[in-house]
């Protein structure tokens, strides 16, 4: 309800004449005991009972200059003036023909009294009109003196009312009976309510249907739906939805949206953003974050996020996490945190911890853990591993196993692992590897490469290549490659490549887009700086004949360490007549433990005639190996000892 800023809004002259058109229910039988069978449609018990027109026979000849006029009358706008006059003229009118015995006159007095709050005065006229057998007294009195605590006896007014054919009193009092537990009765006269087209009542009967699990409780939810009623619009599209049917959900949360339910524009948001329609998802989280909905505010706040506005993304968090919402301020904290600002980080992510949100004290530990704060983030990760959080379990086991504390830490993995955390399943499977649980490990890898872990399925993969399964490991490295993997981008590469390899070997003709596939995957990996996957793409380029690409990868592998990437690029300059730089990757590749650079180098200087230093190198040849390379070393080491004796 919206508060008014300066007093009660008043009347005006159109409100008042609607109001005496539905001032109460003036039809008059002799007693209580006939009242009236009927209601009209659209009653509402929220409201007074309401039925035909007012008897004004006895009335009629008053004037309004016979009426006394309100006290500060002079001094009100004319508008307001008017109302204020019309409205006391209504109100003599009732008030003399009561006074004259018209029971029409007594309930509709009865009931403006009421509306006012004037329970003292209200209640002598409805008592009066109901021995009458006014049925719209019955039920006004029975809401009188439920206001009063007189909840037994409004009951008993209610009934009467209610067999009479009241469908406001029939819901009254279904609700009455659901307060004391009285289920059966309840559902008795919420049905005859709802049956009787009574929007209301058709809401409180499917609460309660739906409250025992019954599966009738959607067919009133969709009858009070249909006439406008938004809560129940929201209940239905929340069954909708939980069937999977989303057109349906979206028609109903649509419904209750635009009647400015506030939980049923934010599902619709929800429902809109998942589908991709962003623009019209903020809409409908701004209109439930203006409604007060701190989640909307949020989730307006990750779409602006999102979009670059990160200014109006944190107005909206703060919004959001001022009034309760913990994964605003677990959201701010984070903003926070990434700009250095770290105590003002922290001071959200408490406020997110005190909203109720876990995530706070994670948050907290990372935060500790980041600044080498290690007891104190060891202190949130527990807090909030104690509580069920599973990152912060495994977090914790990460701390502990990097402390030495192996024992420690297993349990917290195994914790998390079996709460779902894949990361936990993975470093099961390390700390069983470490100790050589060849069966545990795989378990685990296993486990977590189904969740969609990519390093552990690289190493299920590895597993299956030892194992000589090259199917199953293919289908491994595939979705460990394609989750980012470089190592898995690189040996899928290479499988491709043996396989195509093979086929030649064999004399089939191997497919072409099998060795264009494996180049792509080299290049994936390459692309990430994986240098034997820089050095194998610039291999395929030199197959190609592709000097310049070849020069490019070689060139990047050796600079970033690969010895094998600077042998090849050094191979690749001296055909090209670039001795002199070949030298300089020669050198390094050997003494990074090539053995084959430090044979090119001992020749390299023996052609130059420079004795003793390829002896150097030979020496250094053959240290390196391999075999071969260490054959020829001692070869070429005899020839220039021959040569330094001759």
């Amino acid at each position: 309800m919206d508060l008014m800023g300066d007093g009660a809004r008043l009347l005006n002259t159109r409100q008042i004449r609607e109001q005496r058109g539905s001032a109460g229910d003036m039809s008059t039988p002799a007693t209580v005991s006939a009242l009236l069978p009927a209601p009209r449609p659209g009653e509402d018990a929220g409201a007074t009972d309401t039925q035909g027109t007012v008897q004004e026979t006895a009335t009629r000849a008053l004037s309004a200059a016979e009426l006394p006029e309100p006290a500060g009358l002079a001094e009100l706008p004319d508008e307001e003036g008017l109302a204020l006059r019309e409205e006391a003229e209504i109100e003599a009118r009732h008030r003399r023909a009561a006074d004259q015995g018209d029971p029409g006159a007594m309930s509709a007095l009865g009931t403006l009294l009421l509306r006012r709050g004037d329970l003292d005065g209200a209640e002598p006229y409805l008592r009066a009109a109901v021995t009458h057998g006014d049925r719209a007294a019955a039920n006004n009195l029975a809401l009188l003196l439920h206001q009063r605590g007189y909840a037994d006896e409004a009951a008993g007014w209610w009934r009467i009312a209610a067999v009479a054919g009241s469908a406001p009193a029939a819901h009254a009092l279904g609700r009455y009976y659901r307060e004391r537990g009285d289920e059966p009765a309840a559902e008795y006269w919420l049905r005859h309510a709802a049956e009787s087209g009574h929007t209301l009542g058709a809401y409180a009967l499917a609460d309660l249907l739906d409250h025992r699990r019954d599966v009738g409780a959607e067919r009133w939810f969709h009858a009070a739906a249909e006439h406008g009623h938004r809560e129940a619009a929201y209940r239905l599209a929340r069954i909708c939805a939980d069937r999977g049917q989303n057109r349906e959900a979206e028609q109903w949360f649509r419904q209750a949206a635009a009647r400015r339910h506030r939980r049923a524009a934010l599902r619709l948001g929800t429902l809109l953003e998942e589908r991709g329609e962003l623009k019209e998802a903020a809409r409908w989280y701004l209109t439930a974050a203006r409604d007060g909905e701190a989640r909307a505010a949020c989730a307006l706040a990750f779409l602006l996020r999102d979009a670059g506005d990160i200014d109006q993304a944190a107005t909206w968090w703060r919004r959001a996490a001022q009034a309760g919402d913990g994964n605003a301020a677990n959201a701010l904290g984070a903003l926070h945190a990434q700009e250095g600002e770290t105590q003002t980080a922290e001071r959200w992510y408490r406020t997110a911890l005190d909203a109720g949100d876990i995530n706070g004290a994670y948050n907290l530990g990372l935060l500790c853990a980041g600044q080498s704060r290690t007891a104190q983030a060891e202190q949130w990760y527990r807090k909030a591993a104690y509580a069920g959080h599973r990152e912060a379990a495994n977090a914790l086991a990460v701390l502990l196993l990097q402390r030495g504390d192996a024992a420690g830490a297993e349990p917290w993995f195994s914790k998390a692992a079996e709460a779902g955390s894949i990361d936990a399943a993975f470093n099961l499977g390390i700390l069983h590897a470490s100790r050589e649980d060849g069966d545990a490990a795989r378990g685990w890898y296993e486990r977590a490469a189904a969740a969609g872990h990519s390093e552990a399925a690289l190493q299920v993969a590895i597993a299956l290549q030892r194992e000589g399964d090259h199917h199953g490991a293919e289908r491994h490295l595939r979705c460990a490659a394609g989750g980012g993997s470089p190592e898995a981008a690189f040996r899928l590469g290479a499988l491709l490549d043996r396989r195509e390899r093979e086929g030649q070997q064999e004399g089939g003709t191997a497919e072409a887009e099998t060795c264009v596939e494996a180049e792509e995957w080299y290049e994936r990996a390459a692309q990430q700086g994986h240098r034997r996957a820089q050095v194998r793409l610039g291999m395929c380029a030199a197959q190609r004949g592709d000097v310049v690409a070849a020069a490019h990868w070689y060139r990047r592998a050796a600079e970033a360490g690969s010895r094998n990437g600077a042998f090849n690029l050094g191979l690749l300059l001296a055909r090209e007549g670039a001795e002199p730089e070949a030298a300089l990757w020669w050198t390094r590749a050997a003494d990074a433990g090539h053995g084959r650079a430090a044979l090119r180098m001992a020749l390299l200087a023996a052609r130059h005639g420079e004795l003793a230093e390829a002896q150097s190198w030979c020496a250094r040849a053959i240290a390196c190996g391999p075999a071969e390379v260490a054959e020829r070393a001692a070869r070429l080491t005899d020839a220039v000892k021959h040569e330094l004796t001759a």
